[in-house]
């Protein structure tokens, strides 16, 4: 995936019924792709941030922006830049595994700092999370195996936070 076709914007809007639907709605109805989709409650309980990964390749940032504006719903949206946000997801596989494969596939999981969730007599179901590359990576080691299932969530992204010392002391001791 390049970083130049795709946009990560974090909304945040308010925690109602039918916020997501007519988010989704409105990528529908104005033919913007929509990469990667994931929502949950935001740190007050009356509002959701909806993180979208978007396409920019067909339909400027801009557009996408002012559109996402006009509803209701929407308090605020951020362009998270990949070099300054951390991005995670969660990936979950059921991986064909017989005893010859199975210490193959708990040697991968192991290595990448991923977690084995269930165990049956010929498969494993594996768990990783980490950056969406690392997750590709993964992916792609598995694919060998036979992967059975796999479900992933999607990206979420904050803001990196400010490491100099100085202004966060500065804001610590004043707010």
């Amino acid at each position: 995936m390049s970083q130049n076709q795709h946009h990560i914007l974090s909304v945040l809007v308010e925690n109602r019924p039918g916020v997501l639907a007519r988010v989704a709605s409105l990528f529908a109805r104005r033919g913007f792709n929509i990469f990667s989709l994931a929502v949950a409650p935001a740190e007050d309980e009356n509002m959701s941030r909806i993180t979208i990964v978007v396409d920019v390749e067909t339909t400027p940032l801009e557009q996408i922006v002012k559109q996402l504006f006009k509803l209701i719903d929407v308090i605020k949206i951020s362009e998270l830049d990949p070099r300054h946000a951390v991005e995670r997801e969660l990936f979950l596989a059921t991986v064909r595994a017989g005893s010859a494969e199975r210490g193959q596939v708990s040697e991968l999981v192991q290595i990448l700092e991923g977690k084995i969730v269930a165990v049956g007599t010929d498969a494993i179901t594996v768990s990783l999370e980490g950056h969406p590359d690392k997750l590709d990576d993964f992916e792609d080691l598995l694919r060998p195996f036979g992967i059975i299932e796999l479900q992933r969530t999607g990206r979420i992204a904050l803001s990196k936070l400010d490491r100099d010392v100085r202004t966060s002391a500065v804001k610590g001791n004043n707010g």
